[in-house]
Order: structure tokens, then C-alpha cells, then sequence
């Protein structure tokens, strides 16, 4: 326990915001090796004492400022890019042009380091951002070379000084080159991504909704029938199922074609879904059948909101189709208490449906 919450103290909430985090630590950590390095060619006399200790403060310091803006989540406010990865490269690519500056007899070495950081810009940052970072990394390490050449030239001689950019340079170039190719796969990645997201979005959806109307599909009602029971399990309140027939829309179909009768049920829908409230859940059953399930709803406030629905339908006019067509509905309706079976209800419903077509149509019976 205290652990864990040890570990949210440094690191934050789990997600992409520790990530960024943990490894501004690592860097810290890396950074501390440094100046436990730093302090062992002090001893054997390679680097300056004050030299060494102003290196040292600033690779610290600076990693340490970095870890708090963004555990802090300062970062966020301050850039459009959270991990500030740019300025903690620069940060690095400085730290090795000072020490590069400053032991002249192990300088090589020092290189080596230099290309480490550029070659870690390719995975952290864009193709364009490393490619920048690589020619700031030349430019400002040529301007040194060339500072030390003119101000020290026995411990940087110019050729040899020359024949090291030469070395940076070649390298930094296939850097560049393996940049620009990360920077290519990580897009296709990322299009890849996308495309996968929108299939299965799509699929969700195709799983979910009625192509048609846009409405629940039969088989994400009967989910949503189970965890509404499940819910009223707790709540030990009951909800009514409407199962409703439209009235005559064969002869719809097969007077007027299919599409017209498309056209109808999509009118229907667009007309009653008005007069349910928002935990009220319609779902196109099958055909011309829909299921209407009414969360917390005793038999006469379903019978109420069925009028609506009825209602609802009666302004409706279908003149480009045929001036006598009316739009209305056979309905049955049963009431599911906590711990009745669901297929039974509706099975209740469905007998009830039935008795209202036989009842003459355009009415409801309740069971």
C-alpha cells in the first residue's frame, strides 16, 4: 500500500503522463553516472575540478527541473509537446559539447555519447525534429571544434579536430537517413492505427445498430435487457416491454415496393423517438417489429408513453406515396419484475401484440 502510493507521489497516475515521467528518471539516473564519471577524471587529473562540478550541475539541475515540469504537469501548459523532448535533447547535446570542450585527452570518447543522443532523438522525436536536432548537434559541436582549435591548439590540433567532424558527420548522416525511415513507418503506423480504429468502429457499430433505422439491433437489446434486469436486481424496481407490429405494411411493401417501405419505417422511427425519454430504449426487433423497453415503468405510465407514440404518428402524411396511407401500430405490452425470465416477458408481449391485431389493429393490449 504505502508503496503504491509511493509510486504515485513520483510518478503519477498510470497512463501516458508516468510514461513521460519514468523516463525523465532514467535520464536523471543516466545523468548521475555521468557525474560519478565526471569525478573519476577529476581524480586522475582529465578534467578541470570547477570544470567538472559546473558540468556536473548543470546535467543535474537540468534533469531535475525537467522531472518536475512534467510531474507537475507544467510541461502541458507550457508546450504543445508534454514530454518537452526537443529541449531535453538540446539539453543533452549541450552537456556533451561542454565535455567534449573540457577533456581534451579522452575527447573521442565524449563523441560517441553525442551520436547516442541523436540516435535516441530518432525514436523519440519526429523525422523532421531529429533531423534538426542532428545538424544543431554538427554545427554547435563544429563551433566548438573550432573554438579549441584556435584557443588550444596542442590539445585539439586542427586536423585531428577536422578528421573527429569529419567521423560526427558521417555518422549523423546515416542517423538522418535512419530518421527520415522512422519517421515514414511510424506514419504508416499511424495510418495503419487509424484505419484499424474506423474498422472497428464500424464494426461495433454493424454489431450494435440496425442498418436501416439506426436503432438498436435485436441482439444488443437483449444485452441491454439483461443488464437492465441485472440493475433491477438491485433496484428492485420493474420495467415494461412494448413489442410493436406496424399495421398492414406488407401491403406497403408490396404495393409500393420496398424502398417505399424503408422510407416508411424510417419515418416511424424519426416520429416516436420523440416521445420516449432518454433511458426509454427502441430497438428494431425484426421487419416491421420493434421492441420498446421502459426502465422503472409500471403498466399505465407504459400505456401513456404508447399514446404518445401513437399520437405522434397521426400528423404524418404520405401523399407522394398514396393519399389514403396511414401510418399505425399494433402493440402488446408486459410488465418484467425482478427475477421473471426476459424471454418470457416478451413471449407476453408477443401474445399481446397478437390479440391487438385481432382486436382490429391500432390498439394495445396489456398483459
Amino acid at each position: 500500500m504505502l508503496k503504491s502510493a509511493l509510486t504515485i507521489v513520483l510518478l503519477g497516475e498510470p497512463g501516458r503522463h508516468r510514461l513521460r515521467v519514468v523516463m525523465t528518471l532514467w535520464t536523471l539516473l543516466v545523468y548521475l553516472l555521468f557525474v560519478v564519471l565526471l569525478l573519476t577524471m577529476q581524480a586522475y587529473g582529465l578534467i578541470e575540478t570547477r570544470t567538472a562540478f559546473g558540468l556536473g550541475t548543470y546535467c543535474v539541475l537540468g534533469s531535475a527541473g525537467f522531472y518536475l515540469l512534467l510531474r507537475s504537469r507544467l510541461s502541458e501548459r507550457m508546450s504543445v509537446e508534454p514530454s518537452l523532448m526537443v529541449w531535453q535533447n538540446l539539453h543533452s547535446v549541450l552537456a556533451v559539447i561542454w565535455a567534449y570542450s573540457a577533456v581534451a585527452p579522452v575527447r573521442g570518447a565524449v563523441l560517441a555519447i553525442l551520436v547516442l543522443i541523436v540516435a535516441y532523438g530518432m525514436f523519440a522525436l519526429s523525422a523532421r525534429q531529429a533531423r534538426w536536432l542532428a545538424l544543431l548537434s554538427l554545427l554547435l559541436l563544429a563551433a566548438a571544434m573550432l573554438w579549441k582549435s584556435r584557443t588550444d591548439p596542442q590539445a585539439y590540433p586542427a586536423s585531428v579536430e577536422a578528421v573527429h567532424l569529419a567521423v560526427v558527420t558521417i555518422v549523423l548522416l546515416g542517423v538522418s537517413a535512419l530518421s527520415i525511415r522512422m519517421g515514414a513507418l511510424r506514419k504508416s503506423l499511424r495510418r495503419q492505427k487509424q484505419e484499424l480504429e474506423a474498422s472497428l468502429e464500424q464494426i461495433r457499430v454493424l454489431a450494435t445498430q440496425d442498418e436501416l433505422t439506426g436503432l438498436v439491433n435485436r441482439r444488443h437489446m437483449m444485452d441491454m435487457l439483461r443488464a437492465e434486469q441485472a440493475r433491477q436486481q438491485r433496484s428492485g424496481r420493474g420495467m415494461s416491454l412494448v413489442l410493436i407490429d406496424l399495421d398492414h405494411f406488407k401491403r406497403i411493401n408490396d404495393g409500393f415496393g420496398h424502398q417505399v417501405g424503408d422510407a416508411v419505417l424510417r419515418t416511424f422511427v424519426d416520429s416516436v423517438l420523440h416521445s420516449l425519454r432518454g433511458t426509454d430504449v427502441l430497438a428494431r426487433w425484426g421487419g416491421e417489429e420493434f421492441l420498446l423497453m421502459l426502465p422503472d415503468t409500471q403498466a399505465s405510465e407504459a400505456l401513456q408513453t404508447v399514446q404518445r407514440m401513437r399520437d405522434s404518428l397521426m400528423p404524418l402524411a404520405f401523399e407522394a406515396i398514396s393519399p389514403d396511407l396511414e401510418l399505425t401500430f399494433s402493440a402488446g405490452l408486459a410488465t418484467c419484475q425482478p427475477g421473471d425470465s426476459i424471454e418470457a416477458v416478451i413471449d407476453q408481449a408477443d401474445q399481446a401484440m397478437y390479440r391487438a391485431k385481432e382486436a382490429g389493429r391500432n390498439c394495445t393490449v396489456c398483459i
